[in-house]
């Protein structure tokens, strides 16, 4: 009875496993199915180095999507990473019981916080800030950076910190047998030892910072155009999508799902260069 029950769960573990593949395989047919015809219609130097979006005249370059998405992206690591990673290292091997119940929560309920209502918080409490005190409309490509610094921080803090407890006592304590202070064990023995989860932790928030729709098309000011400074408004290759889909027709539609043909090939080489770089490190 007991084998029976070990076989059919294998046969359920194997089909789940085949659903998933399917369908990350049928997501993709679609995309380039449907996304292809339309960069080769338009043209792809046209299409993805055009710097004008302008669908009414059948113009179609996504360049300043694409760099827009870079900036904000790029920003956002540049304010999550190291908040997040510190704030792991925090949890993990410095802070005390009773404050460890409060953060721990705290930091797991911002992980189910909805976008919208972190959008609302950035039009609300950033934008204006921004406006006042250094300068532009408010929507622009800082005040989406720091909206999604601050969104990513649950994805860093907790796969970090699973990471750095992940690490045997030992490379701990050998740091302190060895003369070590507490602060120089942790930051010198047992995070390098746990950059690998660390590593899988900033490219979910890579994934979750260029994937984010709703909050920043609330904060980003939505300008198809090349930001000059960080004050300017921008709009991402997701935004660009969600904001013409409902009304869009035709070559109009396909120059979309191409965006998205477009926004998946480059999530797809992020976590490839990021796995290189892993294993790179680990030899």
């Amino acid at each position: 009875m007991n084998k029976f029950r070990e076989k059919a769960m294998h046969v359920v573990f194997a089909l789940c496993a085949c659903v998933s593949i399917a369908a990350v395989v049928l997501i993709c047919v679609f995309l380039f199915a449907n996304g292809m015809p339309a960069i080769f219609e338009i043209g792809v130097t046209d299409f993805l180095l055009g710097i004008e979006w302008r669908p009414s005249n059948n113009i179609f370059g996504i360049l300043p999507m694409i760099i827009g998405s870079l900036y904000v992206t790029a920003g956002a690591l540049v304010i999550g990473v190291p908040v997040g990673m510190l704030c792991a290292v925090f949890l993990a091997k410095f802070c005390p019981d009773p404050l460890y119940k409060l953060l721990k929560p705290a930091v797991n309920l911002m992980a189910g916080i909805p976008s919208v209502v972190y959008g609302f918080f950035g039009l609300v409490v950033i934008v204006p800030f921004i406006r006042d005190n250094i300068g532009g409309r408010g929507m622009s490509v800082l005040t989406a950076s720091i909206l999604l610094g601050i969104m990513i921080l649950p994805t860093i803090i907790n796969v970090s910190e699973s990471s750095i407890r992940a690490v045997p006592t030992s490379y701990y304590e050998g740091g302190l047998a060895l003369g070590a202070t507490h602060e120089r064990s942790v930051f010198h023995t047992v995070l390098p030892a746990a950059k690998s989860g660390i590593f899988a932790g900033v490219v979910l928030g890579i994934g979750r910072a260029i994937g984010e729709t709703m909050a920043v098309m609330m904060v980003a000011g939505n300008q198809p155009v090349i930001p000059d400074e960080i004050t300017d408004g921008v709009r991402t290759l997701t935004t660009n999508i969600v904001m013409e889909m409902g009304y869009s027709t035709d070559l109009h539609r396909e120059a979309l799902i191409a965006t998205a043909v477009v926004l998946f090939v480059f999530i797809l080489i992020i976590n490839v260069s990021f796995s290189l770089l892993k294993r790179r490190n680990e030899k």
